[in-house]
């Protein structure tokens, strides 16, 4: 597999073809895991992509107002999905940017939606989205057809729906415990956890099953999953996962800078690492955290909710080092994004790694430079949700000058 940087994804200030070898160390110790090091010292990429199109506006075609939107897909043939949760509705952009079809809407019949709270958009088209007041998949074919629905593999724990992934080469969906939250139900009898697996969710029946393809670290006292609002310790480890095309997948669970990469069926076979170290939670670090969340409760709060919030606030538990990673992504063609702390531990918008599967940094966005995209296409296609200061969301496409071959 080679690369080639091009174009404006060129590395700032050094020749497109400098690149960094990893190291490999496979350790016999961890079961034959392979481990790569990657160089802990940044080299900026620039943030000059190619903006395709634009949707969403005031004053824009009707199909443009979309309410409130949840989230985003890109297809293999770079059709833009869209979930608006006010209205149910998915809206399908084509490459042009012009209109398509929508599908969906409220009700309870065939290809209607209770509450949709994700969505996943298949490579050929399909789509899967998930309905918490129902409990089921709701599938659709490429043409935007409802074909059938699929229930929840409920285990007599809480029904949590997280963000799903799914498989490019199968009927299945991934999801991981503790990933990117999307809604919870109180229904059923709460299941404690012990770890944070990355789970596949087989829809070929009429009740999905499901597989665990890696277990994610848990931390002490984390285990506050299902406690309502999923939560862990401030400046904590979050569980981060995304899919590769072969359907490996690539999760973090720790503090440190590490990205575990597993198949289905055998487990964690590689782990990449950067050089950067988590630092220690001091003190004043907690002091800080604590004053921000109150000056963040709104001065028109209820007297009760303003009095939740502090005890809440006074009562949160820290964990003893910062974690250094806050979001993950998998590209197209087999690229992770990965997103560190800013400057302070609880600033969740630093820099922008960029790596690949098989173990090569390949740069880094400068802080503030870029958002973290909410949707990768082919052909370097990414979407980023945007939303100005009327509240006005749009959805924007452009274009990343990265090739992995």
């Amino acid at each position: 597999m080679g690369l080639q940087l091009r174009g404006t994804h060129a590395l700032a200030g050094a020749a497109p073809v400098l690149m960094t070898a990893p190291v490999l160390m496979t350790a016999a110790a961890l079961n034959a895991q392979e481990i790569i090091r990657l160089p802990a010292e940044d080299r900026w990429l620039s943030p000059d992509f190619e903006e395709v199109y634009r949707v969403g506006s005031l004053s824009g075609e009707d199909w443009e107002l979309f309410g409130y939107i949840y989230e985003v897909g890109l297809d293999g043939a770079g059709q833009l999905y869209i979930l608006n949760v006010q209205s149910s509705l998915i809206t399908v952009v084509g490459p042009d940017g012009g209109f398509r079809r929508a599908f969906g809407g409220p009700g309870e019949g065939p290809g209607e939606f209770r509450s949709p709270m994700a969505l996943a958009v298949f490579r050929d088209g399909r789509v899967v989205v998930g309905d918490d007041r129902d409990l089921t998949y709701h599938l659709f074919r490429a043409n935007g057809e409802f074909e059938r629905r699929v229930r929840w593999a409920l285990q007599g724990d809480w029904p949590v729906l997280t963000a799903l992934m799914p498989h490019p080469e199968a009927d299945a969906l991934f999801s991981a415990v503790g990933s990117q939250f999307r809604s919870i139900s109180s229904m059923g009898e709460r299941k404690t956890h012990t770890s944070r697996p990355v789970e596949r969710i087989m829809l070929t029946g009429e009740v999905a099953t499901k597989d665990t393809v890696a277990e994610g670290w848990l931390p002490e006292g984390g285990e506050s999953l299902y406690a309502g609002v999923p939560q862990v310790k401030a400046f904590g480890s979050r569980m981060l996962a995304g899919v590769f095309p072969d359907g490996s997948v690539a999760f973090s669970d720790s503090t440190a800078y590490a990205i575990r990469i597993a198949r289905p069926e055998a487990g964690v076979w590689r782990i990449l690492r950067r050089g950067l170290q988590p630092i220690p939670v001091t003190n004043r670090m907690i002091n800080a955290e604590r004053d921000r969340q109150r000056r963040a409760i709104p001065d028109r709060a209820p007297p009760s909710y303003r009095e939740s919030a502090l005890e809440t606030i006074a009562n949160m538990p820290f964990s003893d080092e910062v974690a250094i990673l806050r979001a993950l992504r998998t590209g197209w063609d087999g690229d992770i994004w990965v997103q560190r702390h800013g400057e302070e531990p609880s600033d969740d918008q630093g820099p922008i790694d960029v790596l690949t599967m098989d173990g090569r940094y390949l740069g880094s966005y400068r802080a503030g430079s870029i958002e973290m995209p909410d949707a990768f296409g082919p052909g370097g296609l990414v979407a980023f949700i945007e939303e100005d200061e009327m509240g006005v969301q749009t959805v924007v496409v452009k274009r990343v000058a990265l090739e992995i071959n």
